[in-house]
């Protein structure tokens, strides 16, 4: 079985705190990227940089010919100021890495340093470090670079830490692993007046106020259910801050979510008429965040769970994500499936006060290098 060595983890799990002091937005992770790039190049394997951005990839060769195994983690942090009080906390003011990326690019790493030693009878290993996976932008962009092209995989894996399971459990769906969803953005403008005068102009309030209910009431259903559809409303903002004047412009933010990229498409074309064209008031609308549907093969999620049983975990098919991961992108032109490593009890993903348990590194590193063996041996 592939295990690290206490030197591996504790060099490891320095470097995942140092990650976590230095955080980087989406689409800005220059100087993460350049840390991974340089530990990736320490362990001896061929480095490829700015892919789809800011992406990295280590190609760990094998002993010969065969197919190629993606291993997938991600390179962001949120726009979340950190109120835990970890030695090792954030330094930028604002962004932290509060969803465990940081523990993830550790994590991979550590299957590197395992696939190094003991290098794979044949094929090869991308380890592939995203960018601006919280946007949903990250992985199209890799896919669609044409330097991502001569890397493409016969498979792709991919983890993700979940404070919501036991530690040392795995969960792996077949099927759906994590909802699709879109941000939509709508402005509603209109005519300022005085306060004393509203009649005078056109305020949005009346239609803002209509949205704000009749949105979230297209919700129906309980995910993963074929029929789940959820709206969020994300932020809500009219007028300017004062007293002397009637508003002539307001805008209101909603996440649409659904089971499939299909029940998306519909969902977002029912909240599309429902917002209409009001009289008096021009309206725009525009998209932010669009995560395609998670769909894990049921081959390659087999592989995960037998690969993460070897590794002490106790692997189960579990449920998937209501939250949506653009990992689902790598799943369109191969088999692909992530698994959901249990962290236990604690703070919640993008809570403020949340950070990665380092226990998680040896058995997810263990479980990567395991899944990558078990491809690798099957063909592609």
């Amino acid at each position: 079985m592939d295990r690290l060595t206490d030197d591996d983890l504790g060099a490891l799990i320095a470097l995942r705190r140092d990650l976590h002091r230095r955080p980087d937005l989406s689409g800005a992770e220059a100087a993460t990227a350049a840390t991974v790039a340089q530990a990736l190049s320490a362990l001896g394997v061929e480095v490829v940089t700015g892919l789809g951005g800011h992406g990295v990839a280590g190609i760990v060769p094998g002993g010969a010919p065969g197919p190629t195994v993606l291993l997938r983690c991600e390179l962001d942090a949120l726009p979340i100021a950190e109120t835990g009080q970890p030695a090792w906390r954030s330094e930028t003011p604002g962004v932290a890495h509060l969803c465990g990326h940081d523990g993830h690019m550790a994590t991979l790493l550590g299957a590197v340093r395992l696939l190094r030693r003991d290098p794979p009878p044949r094929g090869r290993v991308i380890a592939m470090f995203q960018p601006a996976e919280e946007d949903g932008s990250g992985a199209i962009a890799v896919c669609e670079d044409p330097r991502f092209a001569p890397l493409a995989p016969d498979w792709a894996f991919a983890l993700h830490n979940l404070p919501d399971l036991p530690r040392g459990v795995a969960h792996v769906p077949d099927g759906l692993a994590s909802a699709a969803s879109v941000g939509l953005a709508i402005a509603l403008t209109g005519v300022e007046a005085h306060a004393s005068a509203p009649e005078t102009g056109r305020s949005p309030a009346p239609e803002l106020a209509r949205l704000m209910d009749t949105l979230p009431a297209l919700s129906r259903a309980v995910f993963p259910a074929p029929d789940f559809r959820l709206v969020t409303l994300t932020h809500a903002r009219l007028g300017a801050p004062a007293f002397g004047i009637a508003p002539g412009r307001g805008e209101v933010f909603a996440t649409l979510r659904t089971s499939s990229d299909a029940a998306l498409a519909a969902l977002e074309a029912e909240a599309r008429a429902l917002i209409g064209q009001p009289d008096g008031l021009s309206v725009e609308i525009t998209e932010h965040d669009r995560f395609l549907a998670g769909v894990n093969d049921p081959e390659a999620a087999a592989l995960l769970r037998e690969a993460a049983k070897a590794a002490g975990l106790e692997a189960l098919h579990g449920t998937p994500l209501r939250a949506s991961e653009d990992f689902g992108r790598f799943g369109h032109d191969c088999p692909a499936a992530m698994l959901l490593l249990g962290a236990g009890p604690g703070p919640a993903l993008h809570n403020p006060d949340y950070d990665f348990d380092d226990r998680l590194i040896a058995p997810g590193a263990a479980t990567l290098a395991g899944t990558a063996r078990l491809a690798l041996s099957r063909g592609g």
